[in-house]
């Protein structure tokens, strides 16, 4: 039987580790420098270098790296053996402060949005000390910032661990009025991880899988999730085999994986993890997708992390639980059995709602990517309009309190299912909405926008920023009141009947509430092109500035790579779709629709009437034609594409003429490929991906 707590960080150099192997003094330096945000004394530094040396060697390790988050959506590594020559001619294994604390990889040769050029090659690495180090292919993965050599930010870490800083000072300042007082507010996450498994020798036999990560072409399975019979249904032994290893994997890294279970679709899975601090959490989520995909393989499937891999199925999503909590573990979003009578609980609430209303774009664009756009308001994931669930209780709480009314609370509630054999269940105080892209469950906000290959750094950074900006103006208001309770129902009645638009308890799925919110004046960027160029809005900027999360020209940077990788994303995309037509599909077709004439030909030479042949032989022909047509029209928009430079105008183009064109290309092979004789395909289908893995 597997020992998890023995198995779980045992390649983690944790608190536990640094306690047994780093003498006391050390080690409360290290706690205190983490606590206040000061750099480690050298000294100090190479004492706990020298003791995660001797750890990771111990635990097989002969290399140590810097282990980043740049702005590629993935990590980077570079491996730095141990060795270090000795006057004898051999080596010992030795390992520095200084290289524990700063690294120096190639900045030119990561996305910058134009702060780097190519001849500006130097870059850094800064030890993140919050974050544990760990070992991983036998490397000390030590997780670091980084930045160029300018200072400019080239990662998603750094402005995380800032947002994390400004939420939590906002906070703690907030705090202080009503009495508690705490060293540090951490904002909080569980990410869940969706995602599907396919048998890897199918996946290579479809290029648009292999390239690109989703399915470009592909005619309806017969069976999809209509039965409704794959969600949280019996695990097939393959996958949870692939479950087993992979909980291992990330219990070794402490990975707090926790919650597994088959999704809606056929062949989708999720994981999740117990929250944590969202800079760990930022991380481990980061390790449990590389792990999805190497575990995967050893099993022979493939793990496919792309937001729609298969057109008309659920795609794959990756809801934020995001909460706020103090040092202590006192989470400060729980409203208590009296959310009415909790005016901490409410002051929070309001300035989360506050923070969410004005900051609708920043929301909308930390989620925005070419794969997300195919989620989201497709009546499986929340639609772009950002709004706020709270369920009726919050909701009346605040009516009240806007009507200058007391709240009269019901009683608990339960649910009865049986007179004798089960006991009665206690019922929530409200649902969960699952339309919602921003919902209230009980003690922290689902944000469910986030596509499956996301980093959950953006849109945290996004989240922490805007809820400090918003507690900082509450305070404001707040700090020098003479009777505290008055004026915060004051306060919570002003900011709710100013944001009340962005509450939205009902259907999100509806046409209804596309209309709706349009009349309460609520965003609806329904595209990446639509949604990026808010980002460096003079609002945005400003605000970033205040919080010292981002210079403008980091956010112009960031609108240009985030453009940039839409455009390259489309276009790779129809690429592939030309090579397939070309290669596959239009050679499929043609050799079935000239044997389907051969044999209206023999039929008509022996007097045999050949009737579905002939009718069949014309439809094709005649989709031939309209694939054929597509694939020109398709072709001449990704050359017209390639000759415009400014990026915004391009990711445009992109969007309304290229993805138009796939789309019209597509539809015309989908159609042909219904009709085809499978012998004459070379690629898999639908049906054949979705039920590939059965034992």
């Amino acid at each position: 039987m597997m020992d998890v707590p023995k198995l779980f960080g045992s390649l983690v150099f944790n608190e536990s580790v640094m306690k047994d192997r780093l003498p006391t003094v050390t080690y409360k330096a290290y706690k205190n420098a983490v606590a206040e945000g000061k750099l480690l004394d050298l000294g100090i530094a190479n004492i706990i270098a020298n003791a995660m040396k001797d750890w990771a060697l111990e635990n097989g390790a002969t290399h140590f790296s810097h282990w980043f988050q740049p702005m590629t959506g993935i990590t980077a590594e570079k491996h730095e053996s141990f060795i270090a020559p000795t006057a004898e001619g051999r080596v010992i294994m030795d390992f520095s402060g200084k290289e524990l604390i700063q690294g120096e990889p190639d900045a030119s040769s990561f996305p910058s949005g134009g702060l780097r050029a190519t001849f500006e090659a130097r870059g850094y690495t800064a030890w993140d000390p919050t974050s544990y180090a760990f070992i991983k292919d036998n490397c000390l993965c030590i997780p670091t910032a980084f930045c160029s050599y300018t200072g400019d930010v080239l990662d998603k870490k750094t402005p995380l661990l800032r947002s994390m800083n400004a939420v939590s000072k906002a906070a703690c300042q907030m705090l202080k009025l009503f009495g508690t007082e705490t060293s540090r507010v951490i904002s909080t996450v569980g990410p869940e991880q969706e995602y599907f498994l396919v048998d890897k020798k199918l996946w290579e036999k479809r290029k648009d899988l292999v390239y690109t990560g989703r399915t470009l072409f592909g005619a309806k399975s017969p069976r999809g999730q209509e039965l409704e019979d794959h969600y949280f249904g019996i695990i097939k032994q393959r996958v949870l085999s692939f479950m087993k290893d992979l909980d291992e994997e990330l219990w070794k890294l402490g990975v707090l994986a926790k919650t597994e279970h088959n999704e809606v679709a056929p062949a989708q899975h999720e994981l999740a993890p117990i929250f944590t601090s969202t800079n760990v959490a930022s991380d481990h989520n980061q390790l449990m997708m590389e792990f999805m995909k190497r575990v995967a393989l050893r099993h022979g499937l493939v793990c496919l992390l792309h937001e729609k891999p298969f057109e008309g199925v659920n795609g794959s999503g990756k809801h934020n639980n995001w909460s706020l909590s103090t040092a202590e573990g006192k989470n400060l979003l729980d409203p208590g059995k009296k959310p009415y009578e909790n005016l901490q609980f409410l002051v929070f609430l309001a300035a989360i709602i506050k923070a969410v209303d004005e900051y609708q774009d920043l929301l909308r664009i930390s989620v925005a990517s070419a794969g997300n756009d195919h989620r989201l308001g497709a009546n499986e994931a929340p639609p772009a309009i950002v709004s706020i669930f709270l369920g009726t209780e919050l909701t009346n709480v605040l009516e009240a309190i806007a009507a200058d009314k007391d709240y009269e609370a019901g009683t608990a509630s339960y649910v009865k299912l049986s007179d004798d054999t089960i006991p009665a269940l206690v019922k929530d105080n409200t649902d969960r909405n699952r339309t919602s892209p921003f919902a209230f469950t009980g003690n922290k906000f689902e944000f469910r926008m986030l596509g499956s290959m996301f980093s959950i750094a953006g849109p945290n950074v996004v989240l922490n920023t805007i809820v400090s900006d918003a507690l900082e103006q509450l305070y404001a208001k707040l700090e020098k009141a003479e009777d505290l309770q008055t004026a915060v129902y004051s306060v919570v009645k002003e900011t709710y009947l100013a944001h009340k638009r962005i509450i939205f308890n009902g259907n999100g799925y509806t046409d209804a509430w596309v209309e709706e919110a349009e009349k309460r004046g609520l965003l609806n960027l329904k595209s990446t092109p639509d949604a990026i160029p808010y980002l460096t809005k003079e609002k945005n900027i400003a605000l970033f500035a205040k919080h010292n999360i981002f210079t403008s020209a980091e956010l112009k940077a960031r609108e240009e790579i985030l453009l940039e990788n839409y455009s390259t994303t489309i276009c790779l995309e129809g690429t592939t779709m030309l090579d397939m037509f070309y290669k596959d599909i239009l050679p499929a077709v043609s050799e079935y629709t000239a044997d389907l004439t051969k044999a209206v030909l023999d039929k008509r030479s022996a007097g045999v009437v050949s009737g579905f042949e002939t009718e069949l032989a014309n439809k094709l022909s005649r989709l031939g034609s309209e694939m054929y047509t597509a694939a020109v029209h398709l072709k001449v928009a990704l050359k017209k594409a390639d000759t415009i430079a400014a990026s915004e105008d391009k990711a445009r183009f992109y969007h309304d003429i290229v993805l138009a064109a796939m789309v019209e290309l597509r539809s015309a092979c989908d159609a042909a490929e219904e009709l085809t004789g499978g012998k004459y395909l070379n690629y898999p289908t639908y049906g054949e991906l979705l039920f590939g893995v059965n034992e």
